[in-house]
């Protein structure tokens, strides 16, 4: 059983993004996690907007979307972002950049969305976000632990020089000793 809430968690965590310095779930992945429509999803949305300021949730330009395509592409995870073709509208239909929906987002959605899949599948990304933040929790403090010790080596390597300089004195020391006690004597010899 733990075993597929880890496997479900990761799955969750391939679906989050940096996007704006913020981590995303992209409407998209939402409405399968939920498994809905993109469209209905966003139809909840629009119906509940005043739960959604900007902070919880906001659209994607195209360059951000190409960033995630690209992205995707290249981490053999995902296939690539298609904008999604939620309503059609004569031949082709009308195109829709995606919605990005922060972890305050994802928390409201659980507000609107009632059924038992969204309820567990809410818990399951909530518990994703937390492990994402405890991981980046640890990659900081292994961060601080190395500059820490960068720098004890830093004055470990002054100390090191100081000890070295004067072990050179002493030997410099002793050479000129010997170099005088060695030295040619002049004037009345035994």
């Amino acid at each position: 059983m733990c075993g597929i809430i880890m496997e479900i968690i990761r799955s969750i965590q391939n679906r989050i993004y940096e996007i704006r310095g913020e981590r995303v779930m992209l409407d998209r992945d939402l409405a399968a996690l939920y498994e809905t429509e993109t469209k209905a999803l966003n139809l909840a949305v629009k119906r509940n907007i005043k739960r959604f300021p900007a902070d919880f949730m906001f659209q994607l330009t195209r360059e951000e979307v190409e960033g995630i395509r690209l992205q995707n592409e290249t981490s053999k995870e995902g296939g690539a972002l298609r904008l999604q073709n939620e309503t059609s509208k004569g031949r082709g239909g009308t195109r829709y950049l995606p919605y990005a929906f922060t972890e305050q987002g994802v928390a409201m959605l659980s507000g609107i969305l009632n059924s038992d899949r969204a309820i567990s599948m809410n818990i399951a990304i909530m518990r994703a976000f937390v492990e994402i933040r405890r991981i980046v929790l640890q990659q900081n403090d292994l961060k601080e632990q190395l500059r820490e010790i960068k720098a004890r080596l830093g004055e470990h390597d002054v100390q090191l020089n100081h000890i070295y300089d004067a072990m050179e004195n002493l030997l410099d020391e002793k050479a000129a000793q010997r170099k005088w006690e060695d030295r040619e004597r002049i004037g009345f010899k035994k």
